[in-house]
């Protein structure tokens, strides 16, 4: 068997006489099915065309001449529908035996076993599937199905220019691209956002697959990459969020992709087998869609995702074609329509005008979605066939909340969304009235309420929002961003930078949190699958005392930048105290080792647990002369409480924050530390939902940890209400518990007027 290579280049030689020729489009894929069976040795070749929503059977080798133009499969149906539907290769031994097998009698296909089909694409889309059989059962080896693949690419290019296929265009005339249509999706950002649709990737055709001269094409792809690298570099050096940045190390994933040999030869090879170098890249590029709907690590497939963003830049620079919609300027508010977005991308577009995105793929843990959060930009993600559903500059409506989308919404639609936003802004302005307005009750108790943070970009909102400081910083925002480990030097940075920018107000870092569900793949602890268990397996201070150079890092690198100030430490996960005592050691050690070095280090060093684990509430007695600050974590704490993985669909909404369980077990806290000095702040969403934060404080908490945008509805709501009756109420509740608290709180605060929504 020759190589793949030379198989594809001796077909397409033979494809390109066929191309040239003459005779009309039927009479060439007749050609072509021949051509491919005699190439490939295979009894045989048949091409089904996308016509009218189906399936059609163009041209065969092999079959029944009468089932052509007569056999017609849907979208989904048997295994040429599935391919399509589902746009990726198959390649079986014997089709029979695959679920999606469907026999069609006119064929006489009956006597053929082995099978062997690829997706015929344009524009992303499959239009045709191009499929061998083969009597005897085999599975048919790489070359060949390599062969086929630069085939199909060829005939895409034939059948559309015959005006043999549905029309993509045809498709924005059917009712469902006219009509109003509400979309739902996941949350990936919250938020409210309108603006016209604008598709981030311009559609670039193809012109010509087939290479008139190889060396030509191989120094226009080169020249490409040498073009593509320096806009990375530049894009590194003048990302908006600063240099050095979590962002810039987004891009490193970037540079380590730009230069990689492996993806340069696969082109390489493509071109040799006969294509263009568009096509080559199309080419390698497919086949890295196939293969990452083949990914289950979400992390891998964020990677996969990097590496397409890259594949159509370098797509756009080679053809000399449009460039990206952040190229040509956003002329309105925008809402951005993509199949995923790389985070470089993102960073090039104004930000006046970029109202949201929407994306077709897209997780909680992606690139591009902590980008999105810091820009301050609603993302809904996990909305499949956006193309079919949406046309460019259709007015779009996103609530980030409720992860729903209305397309061309009617006008009554349209004002119920206006009027919602008006409120919004309205209370906005309010909210920003109470900047520098202390949060004392009526009674005089004064609330501390303090921010969550992450990335450098979030600290500005201390001042924005009139916070007391950051409750709660996550360092594992770096970590999750970064290529690989993040050097101690850049760590130290970043910790500088935050404490320069808070200036006088507290920030609190809680050392890194990651594994489970924020699993690095530089960084995975062996025998550790976090899908068995993403919560409660090796992670946070666990998996950072076991990896000493993370730890030792991280604690020189938070010294050395709180150096001449007070440095709060807080560890994650705590269960039992020697934890505490060995995380502690850690900064023992690396004070010691900077005081040798005659290092400044910092004025007061005040260490802290978050209490996420139920068995540390048992042995809080004990902890509690060590500590300055317990921070409680609702989010694990409930979950762990409950038994329930708020991961799961099924149980994410079952329990409620406002069930007497956890409210009782966080007032026993409260009062086990009661008479310490020892500040006590919750700072899981718990604390940042109004009724939830009215229950808090009725329990005995003052202080809280939020997000930005929470601060100011909590500094109005806690104006208006008397600690003192808010606690004998609790009490009450708690003591003899109501069937619904959720019920009786809402009516508690409405009748006193507290605007708590």
């Amino acid at each position: 068997m020759p190589s793949a290579v030379s198989a594809a280049r001796q077909i397409l030689t033979s494809l390109h006489e066929v191309m040239a020729s003459r005779n009309n489009a039927q009479s060439k894929l007749n050609q072509v099915v021949e051509l491919i069976g005699e190439s490939l040795d295979s009894e045989v070749c048949s091409i089904y065309l996308l016509r009218e929503g189906m399936l059609e059977l163009f041209a065969t080798r092999g079959l029944n001449q009468d089932a052509v133009h007569v056999t017609r499969l849907a979208i989904g149906e048997g295994l040429v529908g599935s391919l399509a539907e589902h746009v990726e290769t198959l390649n079986l031994a014997e089709a029979a035996a695959h679920p999606d097998f469907s026999y069609r009698p006119e064929t006489g296909e009956d006597k053929f076993h082995s099978f062997a089909g690829v997706p015929i694409v344009r524009m992303e889309r499959a239009v045709g599937v191009l499929a061998v059989q083969h009597v005897e059962p085999r599975r048919y080896e790489e070359v060949e199905i390599e062969a086929l693949q630069t085939v199909a690419m060829v005939l895409s290019e034939l059948i559309a220019n015959a005006g043999l296929i549905d029309d993509a265009d045809t498709v924005a005339a059917s009712p469902m691209l006219t009509d109003p249509r509400q979309v739902s999706g996941l949350s990936l950002v919250k938020g409210l956002a309108a603006g016209h649709a604008v598709f981030h990737q311009p559609r670039i055709t193809i012109e010509h697959v087939v290479a008139e001269d190889t060396e030509a094409e191989r120094a226009r792809v080169l020249s490409a990459f040498d073009k593509m690298r320096e806009q990375i570099e530049t894009m590194s050096n003048q990302a908006e969020f600063g240099v050095g940045g979590e962002h810039d190390e987004v891009l490193e994933t970037y540079k380590m992709f730009a230069y990689d040999e492996g993806w340069t030869r696969r082109i390489n090879e493509a071109i040799d087998s006969g294509l263009t170098a568009e096509a080559a890249i199309e080419r390698v590029q497919q086949r890295t869609r196939m293969r990452m709907r083949q990914i289950d690590d979400p992390l891998l497939a964020d990677r996969m995702h990097d590496l397409e963003d890259l594949a159509n830049r370098l797509l756009r620079i080679v053809s000399g074609q449009v460039s990206t919609a952040a190229r040509l300027g956003l002329r309105d508010d925008t809402i951005l329509i993509a199949r995923n977005l790389g985070p470089a991308e993102l960073l090039e577009y104004d930000r006046r005008r970029l109202k949201g995105v929407i994306l077709e793929e897209g997780s909680l843990t992606s690139h591009v979605v902590i980008v999105a959060r810091a820009m301050g930009v609603p993302v809904l993600g996990r909305i499949r066939g956006l193309r079919g559903m949406i046309r460019e500059g259709d007015l779009i409506l996103v609530d980030g909340a409720q992860g729903i989308a209305n397309v061309r919404p009617t006008q009554s639609v349209v004002e119920a969304f206006e009027a919602r936003s008006a409120r919004s802004r309205e209370r906005q302005a309010r909210y920003a009235a109470l900047r520098d307005v202390e949060p004392f009750t009526r009674d005089g108790e004064r609330i501390t309420l303090m921010i969550n943070a992450g990335l450098r970009d979030d600290v500005p909102l201390l001042n924005l929002t009139g916070a007391d400081g950051i409750g709660l910083f996550r360092t594992e925002f770096q970590f999750l961003v970064s290529a690989a480990l993040p050097q101690r030097d850049r760590q130290t940075r970043l910790y500088r930078d935050v404490l320069d920018t808070a200036g006088d107000k507290p920030v609190i870092f809680r050392t890194v949190d990651v594994g489970g569900d924020k699993s690095l793949p530089y960084l995975r602890a062996e025998g550790e699958n976090g899908d068995e268990n993403p919560a409660m397996g090796w992670r946070a201070l666990r998996l950072a005392l076991e990896r000493e150079g993370l730890m030792k890092a991280q604690a020189r690198a938070l010294l050395e930048a709180s150096a001449g100030r007070t440095l709060n430490v807080m560890f994650p996960m705590v269960s039992e105290p020697w934890e505490f005592d060995a995380a502690k050691a850690v900064f023992d050690a690396q004070i010691a080792f900077l005081r040798g070095r005659r290092k400044v280090l910092p004025e007061q060093i005040r260490y802290g647990v978050m209490l996420e684990v139920p068995a540390l509430a048992e042995m809080l007695d004990v902890l509690a002369p060590k500590l300055s600050f317990v921070s409680i974590g609702t989010n694990d704490l409930t979950q762990f409480l409950f038994a329930a993985d708020r991961s799961n669909p099924k149980l994410a909404e079952r329990y409620d924050w406002l069930n007497p369980s956890i409210l009782r077990f966080i007032r026993r806290v409260v009062r086990t530390l009661a008479g310490q000095q020892i500040d006590i702040t919750v700072c899981g969403e718990m604390g940042g939902r109004p009724l939830e934060a009215l229950a808090l404080v009725g329990i005995g908490i003052r202080r809280l940890s939020i997000t930005p945008a929470s601060v100011g509805p909590h500094k109005a709501m806690f104006r208006k209400i008397d600690t003192r009756e808010l606690t004998e109420q609790m009490e009450l509740w708690l003591n003899e518990p109501v069937g619904d608290l959720r019920g009786a709180l809402t009516e508690w605060a409405d009748e006193r007027d507290i605007d708590w929504e």
